[in-house]
């Protein structure tokens, strides 16, 4: 399988976010990913993308490798740390969509603040 990545800087604008949909939506189409796996993860996306604070540029790295959709995005301020430690999974928040559409994700800290890594199944 090939590998495909593509990295997207965007301004922190909501009306930007969509792009990186689209872009998704392209890399997705490359690999054949079914619809119901690229909709998983489109879900996961907007709800990251929802949470961007701060006033610098977001990253979205996306990448298709060793049969995974993968995406990497931020960087975000302490609200997203706080909320994933705070939500139990039991309410509707960020941690049950993220453990209903994706099969993994980790925060990590990184350049300029804290970062998300997903990545869900493609075969």
């Amino acid at each position: 399988m090939s590998v495909d990545e593509v990295t997207l800087t965007l301004p922190r604008e909501r009306g930007f976010y969509r792009i990186a949909g689209l872009v998704l939506g392209g890399l997705a189409a490359r690999h054949d990913v079914t619809l119901e796996r690229l909709e998983d993860v489109e879900l996961a996306l907007d709800g990251l993308l929802d949470r961007l604070d701060g006033d610098e540029p977001a990253t979205v790295r996306m990448r298709v490798a060793d049969g995974e959709l993968r995406a990497v995005v931020g960087p975000f301020g302490g609200r997203l740390r706080s909320e994933l430690e705070r939500d139990s999974g039991r309410e509707l928040g960020l941690r049950r969509l993220l453990d209903a559409v994706v099969d993994r994700y980790e925060l990590v800290g990184g350049d300029g603040g804290d970062w998300i890594e997903l990545a869900k199944a493609v075969e």
